[in-house]
């Protein structure tokens, strides 16, 4: 019997519950509030569909496109931004399907567990958690590389554990609060990229500095640097920045009507690899110089956003004030992005007891606390620029998160194919899907496929002559641990492979939030904008 066909609602209880034939236990209390699974469904349509499109823009978005460019050309970055983005935009569709139809802060760690193997299960949330550990841990070390921007009087672990504790306090606020955070500031990134872009085509038309650039940079330097080299990195960089994009299936875990705004978050997705990351490529691939020593790279002590030094270079000297300052701004929502997914992971492992118990604490505000606090304790991670340059701390974070990206989407692709055999051992027809995946079962296929590829080829360089042993550390680390967590966990439990035809289709459904109200959208101007995007 499907979830929600058969509901106990006692509604007379002083909290009522909701009860599903399965046995699931919701709560529901004064106002509509639902605590859902230990944690509190407020998330609503807007809140997704903004941080879908610009919610994990952070710092790393405008200063690091610099590392792409420096490193690979800007023909190079492109090409490399472009590939990665089809292949994020294929893991939209597997995980769009599974979790519109499974909406829960699991997601697809979750689905491995219920479609593939327990022990995959486990080793993916371990995976998916670590690589959010290392982009937070990134994310602070990159505050650290811009606001040395203004002084070099505080050392970088400064501006870290400056940062650190600020967002250990915001990050405990509460779902809604990081959903009305996320809503106005993606909105704000979104608009400051644009305007960023019009800056860029004034840049190079002459309108600013007065000297005509066209594609000057695409034939001096010249569109690629250093070869099939620097191309691996762009493709490692390009994943880490595109993470988050899956994220928005976690959010279902916390979403007023996942089945009707997961889908429509994840359509954003297009638009969010068109305009913001192949767009911030493109741009700055006009506008600075592949070769400029003031971009990011591995021997960086501090860096500038490739816009201040096209601004500077067009004789604005106050530029990286402004360009700064924006960035700080996006540093609110990033960090507390890094947070909030890393968090909710390791509180959904610890839930069907792959993590220690305590990390599924909430507090009455299904806040999982924990979670937060260990999450972000790893964060200082970044401190290991005390002993190293920033720019080296960047490169061996971006490897290890990079890397578990491509682990992490390879199995999402898998899952998708282990779900529709289990719906097709059980009679389960793909028109009961509230979201249907594009080229199924190909794009599934492919998705699985190209990413192991991918991840066993993107620390290749460092085998090169001469053989760097650091970079080869850091490029695989994650796939032997990964290996390691699987296997331990298998062993132990001795779990077993799913059987297609025994495997569950019906818990977690939540069928019955589709009648859940929504917000009465007012002729806001978001509204407007949203519903000229979306149709």
């Amino acid at each position: 019997m499907e979830e929600g066909k058969n509901m106990n609602i006692n509604a007379t209880a002083e909290q009522p519950t909701i009860e599903s034939a399965n046995g699931e236990i919701t709560e529901v209390r004064g106002g509509g509030d639902i605590i859902d699974d230990g944690v509190r469904r407020a998330l609503k349509s807007r809140h997704l569909l903004m941080i879908a499109l610009g919610g994990v823009i952070g710092p790393g978005t405008f200063y690091a496109t610099g590392f792409a460019l420096r490193y690979s050309g800007p023909v190079g970055a492109l090409i490399g931004y472009i590939i990665i983005g089809v292949d994020v935009w294929f893991v939209t569709q597997s995980l769009g399907e599974m979790a519109t139809l499974f909406p829960s802060t699991g997601a697809f760690n979750e689905f491995a567990g219920r479609f593939v193997d327990p022990a995959l299960s486990f080793a993916l949330g371990w995976n998916y958690w670590y690589m959010w550990i290392t982009i937070l841990a990134n994310e602070y070390n990159g505050a650290a590389l811009i606001l040395t921007y203004w002084t070099t009087k505080l050392p970088n672990y400064a501006w870290i554990l400056i940062c650190w504790a600020f967002f250990m306090g915001t990050s405990l606020l509460g779902v809604l609060v990081y959903g009305e955070m996320e809503f106005w500031l993606a909105s704000f990134k979104f608009a400051v990229t644009l305007a960023l872009y019009l800056v860029a085509i004034l840049l190079d038309t002459g309108a600013i500095g007065g000297d005509y650039i066209g594609f000057r940079y695409w034939s001096d330097p010249g569109p690629f640097a250093n070869g099939i080299n620097g191309f691996g990195k762009v493709l490692v960089l390009a994943a880490v920045m595109y993470s988050g994009t899956e994220a928005v299936a976690i959010t279902g875990g916390e979403s007023r009507n996942p089945k009707k705004d997961i889908p429509r978050a994840l359509k954003q997705t297009f638009w969010r690899i068109l305009i913001v990351y192949i767009g911030m490529v493109f741009f700055t691939g006009l506008i600075v110089p592949s070769d400029s020593t003031a971009l990011l790279s591995a021997t960086s002590k501090s860096a500038s956003s490739p816009f201040t030094v096209a601004l500077e270079q067009a004789g604005w000297g106050g530029a990286g004030n402004l360009i700064n300052a924006i960035i700080v701004v996006t540093l609110l929502s990033s960090i507390n992005s890094a947070i909030y997914i890393a968090s909710r992971c390791i509180y959904a492992q610890a839930k069907v007891g792959r993590a220690p118990r305590f990390l599924a604490k909430t507090t009455s505000r299904g806040v999982p606390v924990n979670a937060i606090v260990l999450s972000n304790l790893f964060g200082l991670i970044s401190l290991l620029n005390i002993s190293e340059n920033a720019g080296d701390v960047f490169t061996y974070l971006l490897d290890i998160s990079g890397a578990a990206a491509f682990i992490a989407w390879a199995f999402i692709g898998l899952t998708h194919v282990r779900m529709r055999a289990a719906m097709k051992a059980q009679n389960m027809p793909t028109s009961s899907l509230p979201f249907v995946a594009w080229g199924y079962p190909y794009v599934a296929w492919i998705l699985f496929g190209a990413n192991i590829f991918l991840v066993l080829i993107s620390g290749y360089t460092t085998i090169l002559t001469p053989f760097d042993v650091k970079g080869f550390v850091f490029s695989y680390l994650v796939i032997p641990l990964f290996i390691i967590l699987y296997l331990g966990y298998k062993l132990w439990h001795k779990t077993k492979w799913i059987i297609p035809a025994e495997a569950d289709l019906t818990s977690g459904r939540r069928d019955w939030l589709e009648n859940n109200e929504e917000e009465k959208v007012g002729p806001g101007w978001y509204a407007r904008i949203r519903n000229t995007v979306i149709g």
